[in-house]
């Protein structure tokens, strides 16, 4: 495109943040306004990242008329009405992972995209960066073989704040919607919908999964193992199972290196660091879809975000855990 792709932001957080760095520091990306549900951290925000107009809601942010795309990064239980409230204004969205606390949020997302014609991919940061797209491409080249098994896991210890979004109901929290959503779309990306997910989790004092495991099945029998938690540290690896050989990953949701294991061959070692924050890989693909025409990202469509919110509800429902908007 001739101009830059002018930018909205919606909710000044701490991610947000981060976003904000990797627009700045890419030539064909413009921050032009910034929302919030208070006047004043909008305008911090902007004072902080030179953005030229701040405002004191989301309705005035959908409305700016220079605003091209809004990347939405409210806490998720207002993904689907800040989304659909940006789709609506005739924005393109980015909005941050999970999609939506359940599928329903998520059908509701997709099917204002399409009735509005807009763009709409979740922010799934890690399948945009430079390793994870090493590894795409060594599963597309079939170099390990078909692979059969993955082991994924993401945990943290957080503090204990029973009002903090990580352990509020009220804000859907819980080590599921928080990280898990990582381990299950990485474990899409090696093979596609879970045909069946099954797990056991703990739910802690506030009532939300403090930490899980799960064991999904995919065709032909294949498997992935999973593990995620927001009470309990974990090494956040990904290791990739193959009939003739494995893909190890560190630190695999901001990936700076994966290795590559074959019977009678050298370790191969796929190493980048990112040249912004990581960011700026998701960002480019919104660019690259809005600049084609598209209204979907095909790396990774709004069809596989919803199929990751389907298993996490057949999750929760096993797990009888229903959070305060559902009810």
């Amino acid at each position: 495109m001739s101009r830059p792709i002018r930018w909205g932001i919606l909710a000044p957080g701490k991610i947000a943040k981060k976003f904000a760095e990797a627009v700045r520091a890419l030539p064909d990306g413009e921050l032009v306004a910034v929302g919030s549900r208070a006047a004043e951290r909008a305008a911090e925000f902007a004072a902080a990242h030179g953005i030229p107009r701040a405002y004191g809601s989301y309705v005035e942010l959908a409305a700016d008329p220079d605003v091209q795309a809004v990347y939405v990064a409210s806490p998720h239980v207002g993904h689907a009405d800040h989304a659909c409230l940006c789709l609506e204004a005739g924005k393109a969205v980015l909005c941050e992972k999970p999609m939506s606390v359940n599928a329903a949020g998520v059908r509701r997302m997709r099917d204002c995209a399409r009735a509005n014609g807009r763009f709409l991919m979740e922010a799934m940061w890690t399948r945009f960066l430079p390793v994870t797209a090493g590894v795409r491409r060594w599963l597309a080249e079939g170099v390990i073989g078909e692979p059969r098994a993955a082991i994924i896991d993401f945990g943290f210890r957080c503090g204990w704040n029973p009002a903090s979004r990580l352990l509020n109901p009220e804000l859907a929290g819980g080590g599921l919607l928080d990280v898990g959503v990582y381990t299950l779309g990485y474990a899409a990306m090696v093979f596609g919908p879970a045909e069946e997910a099954t797990g056991f989790a703990h739910l802690g004092e506030t009532g939300v999964d403090e930490q899980a495991s799960m064991s999904l099945r995919y065709p032909g029998g294949k498997l992935a193992s999973i593990f995620c938690s927001v009470r309990t540290s974990t090494p956040h690896t990904a290791r990739i199972c193959g009939t003739e050989g494995s893909i190890f990953v560190e630190h695999f949701w901001n990936a700076p290196k994966a290795i590559l294991t074959r019977p009678g061959k050298e370790p191969e070692i796929l190493e980048q660091a990112h040249e912004i924050n990581g960011f700026e890989y998701e960002i480019r693909e919104v660019h690259r879809c809005l600049a084609a025409g598209l209204i979907e990202s095909p790396d990774l469509p709004v069809a596989e975000s919803l199929a990751t919110a389907e298993t996490m509800d057949q999750l929760r429902a096993q797990w009888q855990l229903v959070f305060p908007m559902e009810r």
